[in-house]
C-alpha cells in the first residue's frame, strides 16, 4: 500500500475516528472525570489497576491533550492526506514512547491496551512511507552508475 493509495487514506481516516473515540472525554474537566472513573473501574474489573487519584492538574494535562487530539482527529477525518498519516504515526510513535515509560515507572497495566493499538497504527501509517522511501532509493540507485 503507498501513502497515496486509497486504502491508506481510509486508515488514516480510520486513525482519525479511532482517536476522536478515544478522546473525545479526555476534552472537558465533566468528561475527563466520567473517563477516569471508568478506566479505573475497567482496569479493576481487569485486574489491571486502577488510574491515580484525579488532581486539578492531572485533569488539566488530561484537557490539553484531549483538545488538542480531538482537533487533530477531526482534521484527519474530514481531510485525510497522505501527510496527515505520516504524522499521524510519528505522533503515535512518541506517545507509544510516554506510554512504555509511565508503564515502566508504575503507571497503570490499564495504558497496556492503548499502547498496543497506538503502536499499531503508528506501524501501519508509517510502514507504507518508509517501503516508498527504500522504493525511491532503490530506482535512484539503479539509474546511478
Amino acid at each position: 500500500m503507498s501513502p497515496a493509495a486509497p486504502a491508506y487514506l481510509r486508515l488514516v481516516r480510520t486513525s482519525g475516528w479511532y482517536d476522536l473515540v478515544v478522546t473525545a472525554g479526555f476534552a472537558t474537566p465533566w468528561t475527563y472525570a466520567l473517563v477516569h472513573r471508568l478506566l479505573s473501574a475497567a482496569g479493576d474489573a481487569a485486574g489491571l489497576g486502577t488510574m491515580p487519584a484525579l488532581t486539578p492538574m492531572q485533569t488539566l494535562y488530561a484537557n490539553l491533550m484531549g483538545s488538542v487530539v480531538v482537533v487533530w482527529s477531526l482534521l484527519r477525518v474530514l481531510r485525510p492526506v497522505p501527510e496527515h498519516g505520516l504524522l499521524d504515526g510519528v505522533a503515535r510513535v512518541l506517545f507509544s514512547l510516554w506510554q512504555a515509560y509511565a508503564l515502566a515507572h508504575g503507571g497503570p497495566a490499564v495504558l497496556w491496551p492503548f499502547l498496543v493499538v497506538e503502536m499499531s497504527f503508528g506501524a501501519a501509517q508509517l510502514l507504507p512511507w518508509a517501503w516508498a522511501v527504500r522504493t525511491a532509493a532503490g530506482r535512484k540507485s539503479v539509474r546511478q552508475p
